[in-house]
């Protein structure tokens, strides 16, 4: 295998991996455009569930930097908290704590206030089940009888409607199953799930590309010899693939001149092929498979 140096993606390089991702792209497509493996961008998905983490910004009420730096210019010129809030538009008290958070007024510096505020911003919301686990309980109980979260959502609706406690929405129960880093439901539930992927698919997602069920060197029925179509000749075998209910499946061989009948039983799902070719120079040819 092709040794590749270990790379740490930009910022602007995983906003493009989640662009693809939502659009609909596979994995491997995605780590072609990087020259990477897919393991590389499976370990990106794979830390949210698949589930694109919110970006990160500020309140539109925190002292910007510009302002700061007013802040800072009125310390070094002397100027009263008041005058300095009043020239900002600010609360005197917003200047007051924001200076005795970084320093007082003797070492009060912009940039490193800002760089603070915004390290100190950099933590995750705790989850609703996290905080209620009586709640995070009850949506175990009920995952557990193979309920929906959708459903699971609108019975505590219906349930307690006068208490928000004990309401949460369908995605916040998804997100709590996808993201195991919130502490708020086990992976095993997961299996509960209608659809037990481990990750979060985009709707655009879908596996039919333009290769998908081919067979690689598959020989169409179309191309085989005029002496099968006479049966003159045995030892020409066709196939097929009979569906029943419960997913059962049996195949069947048929000898063309004789039509001596072979059956077998399958154990499991096999994919449904247009020609078949056994080890001998014999050739079994099929026709289109039909649900029996």
């Amino acid at each position: 295998m092709k040794q590749r140096p270990r790379i740490y993606y930009s910022a602007s390089q995983r906003a493009i991996i989640w662009d693809r991702w939502r659009k609909g792209d596979t994995i491997h497509q995605i780590a072609g455009l990087f020259d990477r493996f897919h393991s590389s961008i499976h370990r990106i998905l794979a830390e949210t569930g698949g589930i694109r983490p919110a970006e990160r910004h500020r309140s539109t009420s925190e002292l910007t930097l510009a302002e700061r730096e007013e802040i800072s210019r009125g310390v070094v010129m002397g100027s009263s908290i008041r005058s300095i809030a009043a020239s900002l538009g600010r609360a005197p008290s917003t200047i007051s704590r924001e200076l005795r958070g970084n320093g007082d007024c003797g070492g009060y510096r912009a940039s490193s206030a800002d760089q603070a505020a915004w390290d100190r911003g950099h933590r995750p919301k705790v989850c609703k089940l996290v905080q209620n686990r009586a709640l995070a309980h009850l949506v175990a109980s009920k995952l557990r009888l193979e309920w929906s979260p959708e459903q699971i959502a609108g019975w505590l609706k219906h349930t307690y409607p006068d208490d928000e406690n004990y309401q949460v929405s369908h995605e916040t129960i998804y997100r709590s199953l996808f993201i195991q880093a919130r502490g708020a439901l086990k992976k095993e539930l997961m299996t509960h799930l209608r659809r037990t992927r481990g990750m979060r698919r985009s709707r655009h997602h879908t596996q039919k590309t333009g290769i998908h069920g081919r067979i690689v060197d598959a020989v169409p029925i179309s191309e085989r010899p005029a002496a099968v179509e006479d049966r003159a000749v045995p030892g020409h075998w066709e196939g097929d693939l009979l569906f029943g209910s419960k997913n059962s499946q049996i195949a069947t061989l048929v000898e063309r001149q004789s039509r001596y009948l072979m059956l077998a039983k399958v154990n499991g799902k096999i994919p449904r092929l247009s020609s078949v070719h056994l080890s001998s120079t014999r050739t079994i040819f099929r026709t289109n498979s039909t649900n029996r």
